[in-house]
């Protein structure tokens, strides 16, 4: 399904330098759609949210929008109604220079939490962002919302055969802080530095209620089962939007894989750039007595500083990833427990198979990527986690990461 394209139709990309960063870099970016597009996004469930995480949640319970600013360099979160002032002005400052309304475009921020958004900035850029849209412009767009990220995240995947077949790009961020826990945000429930940040573009034309529902069902699967550090950020958002260009109603289970597929290639990716990290680890939980069951121990084994830094040390200490499940609060006999590693059985019925499987295991370990398996029983409950090793580079970015 996945291929290369060099354009969606209906959308057009940019990015500028703002000054927003210290380093200079482009830092501003903008997609725009050439007509109202239907759009549906979920965000972040940390009860602490960012100013444009709480704008961005009331807009797009319209279904429709027409513009997505984001920034690197700047959070905008936990900063009052001073933030919120920022993202209302930036976003109007942009709506002005697309003849839209403001409402019309959604925000999305990355960055030190804790400073308000200087939108004078993005403001005095609106003209040049605007000018500087082209359709071929989402690699500029896909490198300005990068902060520790070491390469830029893109997938594409086709809806149907031939050219002329719709097509869905996604972009995204995320190196660290990266323990997403997306969902809607529904009015009246609860309240609704690094991030993951993911913007998904189809020209399919797509009811809203069918978005929506494949967004979920995409990042269910994939974000929220990745884990670099288990910190989930105060700003992670995934927006889709359909520009409706190609006139193609797409089925509802197609648009669903295709966002399933893209979401997975940039989860993946995200785990691999993790912070310091030199592994992405591919967890499988098996036989326990539900799917809730596995997955809450494989998010408990995933996000193990021991287990974690055992996979940098390409060390195949079982008794950690043994102990990391019984801690996860649920039940299982530890006696019927099988690990193994790259496919090397290193643990069976509770108890380890010896040094020269754990020296088998271990030469896998130094693969960039490798599995995990779990089996704690023999109930139909399943899980999958990606997760990364932690490195003595994820100290050395985070302890100096504000300075």
């Amino acid at each position: 399904m996945t291929q290369l394209f060099s354009t969606v139709p209906g959308f057009r990309f940019s990015a500028v330098p703002a000054q927003i960063r210290k380093d200079g870099r482009i830092d501003v970016a903008l997609a725009v759609c050439d007509r109202p597009a239907t759009v549906a996004a979920v965000f972040t469930r940390n009860l602490v949210r960012a100013a444009p995480v709480l704008v961005a949640a009331e807009r797009v319970r319209a279904g429709s929008a027409r513009a997505i600013l984001a920034n690197s360099g700047c959070a905008n979160a936990c900063t009052g109604r001073a933030g919120e002032r920022a993202t209302l002005e930036s976003t109007a400052a942009v709506a002005r220079a697309l003849g839209v309304a403001p409402e019309m475009v959604l925000p999305a921020s990355t960055g030190v939490i804790g400073a308000v958004l200087p939108s004078q900035r993005i403001a005095s850029s609106a003209r040049a962002l605007v000018d500087a849209l082209s359709p071929e412009g989402h690699p500029d767009f896909a490198q300005a919302i990068c902060t520790t990220d070491r390469w830029t995240k893109v997938a594409w995947a086709a809806l149907g055969e031939g050219a002329q077949a719709p097509r869905v790009l996604a972009m995204g961020k995320g190196a660290g802080m990266i323990h997403p826990d997306v969902g809607l945000l529904e009015e009246g429930g609860s309240a609704p530095h690094a991030t993951m940040l993911v913007f998904l573009f189809t020209d399919a034309r797509v009811e809203r209620d069918a978005l929506e529902s494949a967004l979920v069902h995409a990042t269910e699967r994939t974000f929220n089962e990745c884990s670099v550090d288990g910190d989930t950020s105060t700003n992670d958002t995934v927006f889709a939007m359909a520009s409706g260009a190609s006139g193609v109603l797409v089925p509802a289970a197609a648009l669903a894989r295709a966002c399933e597929s893209v979401c997975d290639a940039l989860a993946r990716s995200m785990v691999a750039d993790g912070e310091g990290s030199e592994h992405c680890v591919e967890l499988f939980v098996r036989g326990l007595g539900s799917d809730q069951d596995a997955r809450a121990v494989a998010r408990t084994v995933a996000t193990s500083m021991l287990v974690k830094t055992a996979l940098c040390g390409r060390d195949a200490n079982w008794g950690r990833i043994l102990g990391a499940a019984g801690r996860a609060g649920v039940s299982f006999d530890p006696s019927k427990a099988r690990i193994s590693i790259g496919g090397v059985p290193i643990v069976e019925q509770g108890l380890g198979v010896g040094g020269d499987a754990e020296q088998a295991a271990a030469e896998h370990m130094k693969s960039p990527t490798y599995t995990i398996e779990l089996e704690l029983g023999s109930g139909p409950g399943t899980a999958r986690y990606l997760m990364s090793d932690l490195g003595h580079g994820y100290v050395d970015v985070n302890a100096s990461y504000r300075s």
